[in-house]
């Protein structure tokens, strides 16, 4: 299959990524809806999660893309395995990510994972990163407890901004002190498997959602 060229860069604002998505019917989408859901947000040409779907059969996986073209080729690649775990979706998530999950069956989603976000290095384009405390509170609240955020980039500004915001989220906690040294997947994105080649350090987080549900204060 023909790699798709696509921009690296897509303005998040622009009017045609402002209209929030029609979820489809999951269960039409999914051979087993009851199945937990790990959920990769902005998950490019989406192979991290078409690797973890056949290791995984047990998960469902729902891989959010900004850049349509991706989606499109991403969803031929899981046909061709003709894998019914997977899915992937356009969208731009700050419009549409409540939209999406709010359609899912409740206590379905139980990981997330955001990889290598756009890091709009120029200030007056940092309201544009994806990682927002609005995006956050949307997570957290549609994540089981005990569920998990695994968080990563190779930019330290970017990482310690996206930690930052889920670290001040008060039904999240780190399960680190520092920086995880190790992907906790068996499977690393694209975008990691470069920056590792290129021998530059990767800054990882994982953050677990409180038991108790109903927290709302920090432990």
């Amino acid at each position: 299959m023909a790699r798709v060229r696509v921009r690296q860069h897509v303005n998040p604002f622009a009017i045609q990524y402002l209209r929030p998505v029609h979820p489809p019917e999951w269960h039409q989408i999914y051979a087993n809806i009851h199945q937990p859901l790990h959920i990769d947000i902005g998950c490019g040409r989406g192979r991290f999660l078409w690797y973890l779907a056949q290791l995984e059969p047990q998960w469902n996986f729902l891989g959010l893309e900004i850049r349509e073209p991706l989606v499109q080729e991403a969803n031929q690649w899981r046909d061709r395995e003709k894998l019914t775990n997977l899915h992937y979706l356009f969208c731009n998530v700050n419009r549409s990510i409540a939209v999406i999950f709010n359609s899912l069956p409740p206590q379905m989603i139980q990981r997330v994972s955001i990889q290598f976000p756009d890091p709009w290095f120029k200030t007056r384009h940092q309201r544009r990163r994806m990682v927002q405390p609005e995006l956050v509170d949307v997570i957290t609240t549609a994540l089981v407890p005990g569920g998990e955020i695994f968080i990563q980039s190779d930019v330290k500004d970017l990482a310690e901004q996206m930690r930052d915001c889920f670290s001040n989220h008060p039904a999240l906690h780190s399960l680190q002190k520092d920086w995880l040294t190790d992907n906790p997947f068996p499977i690393f994105s694209e975008r990691e498997k470069s920056s590792l080649d290129r021998n530059q350090p990767v800054y990882r987080t994982l953050f677990q959602k409180h038991q108790n549900k109903d927290i709302n204060i920090k432990s």
